[in-house]
């Protein structure tokens, strides 16, 4: 079974990854730090943590593989420099801090439109932790690239739910790609690429992650 090591449980696709892993049998453990002590649970190991001052040296990174699904928005994080340390500082350092402990496989939630050669801010720093994490020296690197999410979220994000709306109305006619992907097949996905550790780097598009 494997040890697995999940960045972002609280949010919306972390949070439905948690719960696959915690009732996988083929998970004997999910390491999930966090900020805020989550619901314990008997195959759980929180450790609280500052994510800007991660303890290198903790036993806990000792795991087989890494599911990440930390993320947010440049509106809600306040800033361009903020949104960055979340997006991709964050990320990195848990990928490398893993590695370092002997974890072999990486699987992330990334972003449709991810290329470090775009003149989109959130795209180029999608691509950038991409190419980053490739360059650690994981033997199984998955990285999942959705369009816009479909789930509850707790914290209301009113430009995205009016999003939601109307891609729902169109979703009939839209291509694959940009139809609405729901939180849970992502998080499905997520876990599969993390548990399955295929060696090779692989990109699944989100057309793919609507199953």
């Amino acid at each position: 079974m494997t040890r697995l090591l999940l960045a972002g449980a609280t949010g919306l696709v972390g949070d439905a990854t948690l719960r696959r892993a915690l009732g996988s049998t083929r998970v004997q453990q999910v390491v999930a730090p966090t900020r805020r002590p989550l619901a314990p649970h008997p195959k759980l190991l929180n450790p609280v943590v500052d994510f800007d001052a991660l303890p290198a040296d903790a036993d806990w990174w000792r795991v087989d593989a890494v599911a990440c699904a930390l993320g947010t928005t440049i509106r809600d994080a306040g800033s361009r420099d903020a949104f960055r340390r979340v997006d991709h500082d964050y990320p990195l350092a848990i990928a490398r801090h893993a590695h370092a402990h002997g974890a072999t496989t990486f699987a992330l939630v990334s972003a449709m439109g991810a290329d470090i050669r775009s003149r989109i801010f959130y795209s180029r720093t999608k691509g950038e932790l991409e190419e980053a994490s490739a360059g650690i020296g994981f033997t199984s690197l998955s990285l999942l690239r959705p369009g816009l999410l479909g789930g509850e979220r707790k914290q209301h994000r009113g430009g995205e739910r009016l999003a939601l709306r109307v891609m729902g109305v169109l979703d009939a006619v839209l291509p694959a790609r940009y139809r609405i992907v729901p939180a849970d097949r992502v998080a499905e996905s997520l876990l599969q690429a993390a548990l399955d550790a295929a060696p090779g780097r692989h990109v699944i598009p989100s057309e793919r992650l609507l199953g």
